[in-house]
């Protein structure tokens, strides 16, 4: 699957629609992927790798404000679906009540959604925004996989304490896909692989 996720992200990929409110969506036509994390985890930048375009995707001025989801259309195969980050210190009681609400009624009325990749920076202990969007994909009877981004800046038996970690917490979640992803934007760690896993979904 290889080389059908390579086939798959040499497409033309563009961004086609931004949306603040779910009532602003345009109905589905083609299969979906949304893209979740905490803010600063490389939402963005695994976006731009995995479609090799620097500048598709480009992270908020404003992170963990924002409460646009922005879509890009992969090739008129596929679509991402770039959700807005989560968990921002600064952010409001108010702000996070409202991505939280806004978010499960996306997630819960998708049924073009296939996927959630949540990304999980390798580099840092999760986080109780973390444990809480499980519980939500849970709940939503959303499958999630975990891609744990920045992978590059961690040893071997890091990362293996990280996997074992994550294996652990996932067995708690019935919405949880049991494959995790080692990635790294920069050094193009994990790429290819999480192409090929992908094109498995609409190939």
């Amino acid at each position: 699957m290889i080389e059908a996720g390579r086939l798959l992200f040499a497409k033309e990929a563009k961004f086609f629609f931004g949306a603040q409110r779910l009532n602003q969506l345009e109905p589905a036509t083609l299969p979906e992927v949304a893209f979740a994390g905490r803010s600063n985890v490389g939402k963005s930048s695994l976006i731009n790798a995995i479609t090799g375009r620097k500048m598709l995707a480009r992270a908020s001025s404003e992170p963990g404000r924002t409460k646009q989801l922005n879509f890009f259309n992969i090739g008129d195969q596929l679509v991402f679906v770039d959700m807005p980050g989560y968990g921002y210190a600064k952010a409001s009681k108010d702000v996070k009540k409202d991505w939280q609400g806004m978010m499960f009624s996306f997630l819960r009325g998708r049924p073009t959604l296939l996927r959630v990749l949540l990304l999980l920076d390798a580099r840092i202990e999760l986080k109780e925004s973390d444990h809480q969007i499980m519980k939500l994909m849970d709940r939503a009877a959303v499958t999630f996989q975990i891609v744990l981004t920045k992978c590059d800046n961690l040893s071997a038996t890091q990362l293996e304490k990280k996997e074992k970690e994550i294996s652990q917490l996932l067995q708690s979640h019935t919405a949880a896909y049991p494959f995790i992803r080692f990635t790294s934007s920069q050094k193009n760690i994990g790429i290819e692989e999480l192409r090929a896993d992908l094109a498995r979904l609409v190939v």
